[in-house]
């Protein structure tokens, strides 16, 4: 007759914590359905033109929800601390897009068709961002722009690109 004292790892009786060691507790993790929805991390993929606003995943939308903010700001990693302000567009139906002020970030950080851009949301309605190109390559940024204002985003000053 075969042993059932076997747990999940295929480990033998004595080995591993939970049932059979008298703790009453498994060791595994809950089930996804009890834990708290946190979303902050995720990224779009410009498959259309990189220039007009940009819907965001509706699970970064449900998270947001009661909170909708009327702008973000978005910071380009490794580019010094300019916030860029961009307003955001809900759409009634859970769609949360960026809009106006998206195309002066995406021109000064070369978004263009194919790439990726991780959004990492860091509360107080700001989102650190990266682009990565088509090769799946990140792209790294410094600025060069000593002024930090955020509402000077009509003076498209591009990061630039190190070669």
């Amino acid at each position: 007759m075969a042993s059932t004292s076997r747990t999940r790892t295929g480990r033998g009786r004595g080995r591993g914590r939970g049932r059979g060691r008298g703790s009453g507790s498994s060791s595994l993790p809950p089930p996804p359905s009890t834990l708290p929805l946190i979303i902050e991390e995720f990224f779009i993929v410009v498959y259309e033109d990189p220039l007009v606003k940009k819907a965001l995943p509706k699970k970064f939308a449900d998270y947001l929800d009661g909170q909708e903010p009327a702008k973000v700001y978005l910071r380009a990693a490794d580019c010094g601390p300019r916030l860029w302000t961009v307003e955001v567009l809900f759409d009634g139906q859970g769609r949360m897009y960026l809009d106006k002020g998206w195309e002066n970030f995406a021109i000064a950080h070369g978004v263009d068709f194919g790439c990726y851009v991780h959004f990492k949301y860091e509360g107080d309605d700001v989102l650190t961002v990266k682009v990565f190109d088509g090769t799946m390559c990140r792209r790294y940024y410094y600025s060069d722009d000593e002024d930090t204002d955020d509402e000077s985003d009509d003076d498209v000053k591009p990061c630039i690109h190190p070669l």
